[in-house]
């Protein structure tokens, strides 16, 4: 087994898709490699919007090699419009790691949040505030589409693929937090169901 785990995290989206790789240690110790954010024009025909979101992938992909890639999942919203461009982005992005022969998963938006802040209901600004603490970095990163998916590329590493064996041991505080909760929500709903 690799000393680290190279995860390449997205927040799909078609005005602004979050990419985010970062190296993840045996000891769970996340180090930034790339961030930013694919953009295209709103007011772009949809085909076109797709092949800038995939044409910035390949291109990440390309240049830092990912093992694995992570995807937000789609949530249901209220914005129809939103969430099909969401799905779109992401079906794009699940698709070029298959060509790419890359391992996929998603996650879902309280799932990745609880991972780096130990609460599933984290906004924005704690998700970004624990992403520079986590990597070490000195702001925070920006736009929030690029906290994202480093947030998601972390949960990926930290939960499905990460180098470090398996154990309570090897889980970060918010990991174990998360993972209390399971536990308590499991608990809770095997009561009331029987």
């Amino acid at each position: 087994m690799t000393s680290s785990l190279r995860v390449l995290g997205i927040d799909p989206g078609l005005t602004r898709c979050g990419v985010g790789v970062v190296d993840v240690d045996r000891s769970r110790r996340g180090t930034l490699v790339h961030v930013g954010v694919i953009r295209s024009e709103p007011d772009a025909e949809i085909g076109d919007r797709l092949a800038i979101v995939a044409a910035g992938i390949r291109e990440v992909i390309a240049e830092h090699r990912p093992d694995a890639v992570a995807v937000e999942r789609v949530f249901a919203q209220q914005n129809t419009h939103t969430v099909m461009g969401t799905a779109q982005a992401s079906g794009v992005a699940l698709l070029i790691a298959a060509e790419s022969g890359l391992p996929a998963a998603t996650h879902t938006p309280s799932e990745v949040k609880a991972a780096v802040t130990g609460y599933g209901a984290a906004d924005k600004r704690q998700v970004q505030t624990m992403i520079a603490r986590i990597l070490r970095l000195d702001a925070l990163p920006q736009p929030a589409d690029a906290a994202d998916a480093l947030a998601i590329a972390l949960c990926h590493a930290w939960r499905r693929g990460g180098p470090a064996a398996s154990g309570a041991s090897a889980l970060t505080p918010a990991q174990r937090a998360w993972a209390e909760a399971e536990k308590r929500v499991a608990r809770t709903y095997v009561r009331t169901t029987l």
